[in-house]
């Protein structure tokens, strides 16, 4: 039995304990090694969906139609949702295009998420994530519905009612595109096909590890453990996806993706909580079972 056969027989344990569905996809990046459940099980991307955002944002600062120093005034059409901070500020200040990457990725700022899609455009943002594999992969509004994603979490609603209405992903895809992120950030060659720079692919990085939002695939590990994560909350699901690395070195993908999750679970533990602790014990025992 190798040792990716051992992690997948733990996680699936561990998941096995909780009364609702949970998809992963797991990378070993040592050996190439990769195993999943459900990872084909198309899922609400929820604003794990910001990374393949991001990527076509760095695609189009290679081509030059975007500056990472160009001013953005935050307009407040956009500060419309409950997710970030600036749906608090006073609607007109500015900043750099930078930071409004920066703050739809480390605190998931749907204000900055609204800007950046209404610049690329679905279309472009769909183009990339097919280009890398993504098949799965559906980006289908800018701002989600939140009417229906409300809906979801009172019990009103369940997860098939937003089957091909909102923004959707697999485990399997979002593995995939970490993957793709981390290759471009070392390979000159690979990073060209994909229409970035290493030194973009490794910005996005470097945002990702600047995650704010880390009570899911960090819970449990080592504080000082550097996460390139995404972490993704709509209605019943909560989700994380990440490159967890041991040093300086990049050591395993995980990404998790949860669904159908009751607001209070039998044992009266809230989902918030129990997902937390689900997401940061599958993590864990990656950790723990990787040289």
């Amino acid at each position: 039995m190798t040792t990716t056969d051992t992690i997948c027989g733990l996680l699936n344990q561990e998941c096995d304990l909780y009364p609702f569905k949970t998809g992963w996809s797991f990378h070993d990046l040592v050996t190439g090694e990769t195993a999943n459940r459900f990872g084909d099980l198309v899922v609400p991307a929820a604003s794990t969906r910001k990374v393949a955002i991001l990527m076509t944002a760095m695609q189009s600062v290679n081509r030059g139609e975007l500056s990472l120093e160009e001013p953005v005034t935050i307009d407040e059409r956009w500060q419309i949702s409950d997710s970030g901070v600036f749906q608090f500020f006073r609607p007109g200040f500015t900043i750099t295009m930078h930071d409004v990457l920066l703050m739809m990725i480390i605190v998931s700022d749907n204000a900055c998420t609204g800007i950046v899609c209404d610049r690329l455009g679905l279309d472009a943002i769909n183009r990339f994530s097919q280009s890398v594999g993504m098949t799965g992969t559906v980006h289908r509004e800018g701002i989600p519905q939140y009417t229906l994603m409300s809906k979801l979490a009172s019990g009103t609603a369940v997860m098939s009612d937003a089957r091909g209405t909102v923004n959707e992903t697999t485990p399997n895809d979002v593995a995939r595109l970490l993957h793709v992120i981390l290759r471009a950030s070392t390979d000159a060659g690979f990073s060209a096909s994909m229409g970035v720079t290493p030194a973009l692919a490794e910005l996005a990085l470097e945002m990702l590890s600047r995650q704010r939002l880390r009570a899911r695939l960090p819970f449990l590990l080592p504080g000082d453990t550097r996460v390139a994560h995404k972490t993704g909350t709509s209605g019943t699901t909560y989700n994380d996806v990440g490159i967890v690395y041991r040093g300086d070195m990049p050591r395993f993908i995980l990404a998790v993706y949860t669904s159908d999750v009751p607001a209070i679970l039998p044992d009266g533990r809230a989902a918030p909580g129990a997902t937390s602790n689900l997401i940061g014990t599958l993590a864990r025992l990656c950790w723990d079972n990787l040289a």
